[in-house]
């Protein structure tokens, strides 16, 4: 990691800031952990299920339907707990480099709210799932190896931010969905609430990063660009969990996750959970334009 070649990144954090202070919580108190769900309840929204517009949802029965949400719930607050853990070690190992050192303050904040969303997420699943799914392959980095440390500085906070922009869609959605259970929608309020902080200051942090890029080699751009491109189809691609599949009782697990990725449907409700990120990356001037 080559911190020291990054040029300091300077923002203005004042009201994210006051914002992180003045609307602290408790997690550990705040929520009210029922002993058990009732059953019938979805956990997950159902049309946010990996399986949800295509005729492979409409042939399972109600019970698999319902299984079906329990456990991709389980899988996308275990993508959250991996995915929170990811970012942290990252960046625990920046928040005093002097290139961070404008933004240190508010990266504390950060620091501790992303903890605390990770407990409770694995508080749900431990409580109620029984387990967390295991962490999925990250995906290669090879082609970004090569580039410049401030390059590689800005894929990383990119890659936090379109991890947390996907999230949040999810969360903004389930939050105000009365027919989930009262405990999983306060779980996807309360970190929609937070997220929409971290979100901002992710794309300023990147807007920063990205104009020194552009600065010092702008064919470096294109490279990133790609990179990103390639990340954003393996966010969605980790939703597709064969393991959900097969606890949910449904056969053929493998067969049903390259067809459900595949389908028409699929591809258009990816569309829309990427929207709000694509449109941002393309004013930013890494869209996947400059990757066709």
């Amino acid at each position: 990691m080559a911190v020291r070649e990054v040029e300091p990144v300077v923002l203005d954090l004042n009201r994210l800031e006051n914002l992180a202070e003045s609307g602290y919580y408790n997690p550990y108190s705040m929520f009210e952990w029922p002993e058990s769900i009732e059953p019938g309840l979805p956990w997950m929204s159902e049309s946010l299920t990996t399986l949800a517009g295509t005729e492979m949802w409409d042939e399972l029965s109600r019970e698999q339907q319902i299984a079906l949400t329990r456990y991709e719930a389980i899988n996308f607050f275990s993508l959250n707990i991996h995915g929170i853990r990811e970012l942290l070690n990252e960046v625990v190992m920046r928040i005093h480099e002097r290139a961070y050192a404008g933004v240190s303050e508010f990266l504390h904040h950060f620091i501790g709210e992303e903890n605390e969303h990770m407990w409770f997420f694995a508080q749900f699943c431990l409580r109620y799932g029984g387990r967390l799914y295991p962490a999925q392959p990250a995906l290669k980095a090879d082609s970004v190896e090569h580039l410049s440390p401030v390059a590689r500085e800005l894929i990383v906070f990119a890659r936090i931010l379109i991890f947390e922009e996907i999230v949040d869609y999810y969360n903004a959605h389930m939050a105000s969905d009365q027919s989930l259970p009262v405990i999983a929608r306060e779980i996807n309020r309360v970190h929609h609430q937070d997220e929409s902080r971290h979100v901002a200051f992710g794309r300023m942090i990147f807007t920063s990063l990205l104009a020194q890029v552009a600065k010092r080699d702008a064919a470096e751009v294109p490279v990133v660009a790609a990179y990103l491109e390639s990340y954003l189809q393996y966010s969605i691609s980790t939703l597709y969990n064969p393991a959900a599949y097969r606890d949910a009782g449904i056969p053929d697990a493998l067969a049903l996750r390259r067809r459900a990725m595949e389908h028409p449907a699929r591809i258009e409700a990816h569309e829309q959970v990427l929207k709000r990120t694509r449109k941002f990356l393309s004013k930013a001037g890494v869209g996947r334009e400059l990757v066709k």
